[in-house]
């Protein structure tokens, strides 16, 4: 039995990486294809409640999202990861355990993730509240070589699902079917 896939959606806060996630899942639902989403945001709040957001913290999170988004995909499970990693080993460590997997490059201005800025982590950030925020006070290294690139403040969440669908499947990681439109090696 072939492995399921995994796409870790990674970019600033607030670039829009939560509701990706949910349109992509959206969109291959529409074709046959199950995912679960791990959110970082939703994980966080079970596995380190109280998060200091410390580089060992942030270390052994991203080390258990890549261990949990493998196990799933071991047993089958088409995994959607939304989830800054803002190191580059994060994701490079997910990819060494996962055999179906892409890094999709969500890219979208600083200045538009500010005035998103759902959660207030940027008015933190500069209000001198916070001091652990990737693209402010942490470096956020971007993807080298990403599967997928797409511009949240040019693309709707549809579009970009779209768009990474197309470019997955030319990857081999969804494939299209003829008859009933996008499907996957292993729904």
């Amino acid at each position: 039995m072939q492995s399921g896939f995994a796409i870790w959606l990674t970019g600033l806060p607030a670039t829009g990486k939560t509701s990706l996630a949910r349109a992509l899942r959206q969109r291959l639902a529409m074709h046959g294809i199950r995912t679960l989403i791990l959110d970082s945001d939703d994980l966080r709040r079970v596995l380190t409640p109280k998060p200091t957001y410390t580089e060992q913290e942030r270390d052994w999170f991203y080390g258990m999202l890549a261990f949990l988004a493998s196990w799933l995909t071991q047993r089958n499970i088409n995994v959607l990861i939304a989830a800054t990693a803002h190191k580059r080993s994060y994701r490079d460590d997910a990819r060494a355990q996962i055999m179906r997997f892409a890094e999709v490059y969500v890219r979208c201005s600083p200045e538009t993730c500010q005035k998103r800025d759902p959660k207030g982590v940027y008015a933190r950030a500069y209000a001198d509240q916070a001091t652990d925020v990737p693209g402010v006070q942490v470096a956020y290294e971007a993807p080298l070589h990403p599967e997928a690139i797409v511009d949240t403040d040019q693309l709707s969440p549809d579009e970009a699902a779209t768009a990474i669908i197309d470019r997955l499947q030319a990857k081999l990681i969804v494939t299209v079917s003829r008859t009933c439109g996008y499907s996957s090696r292993n729904n």
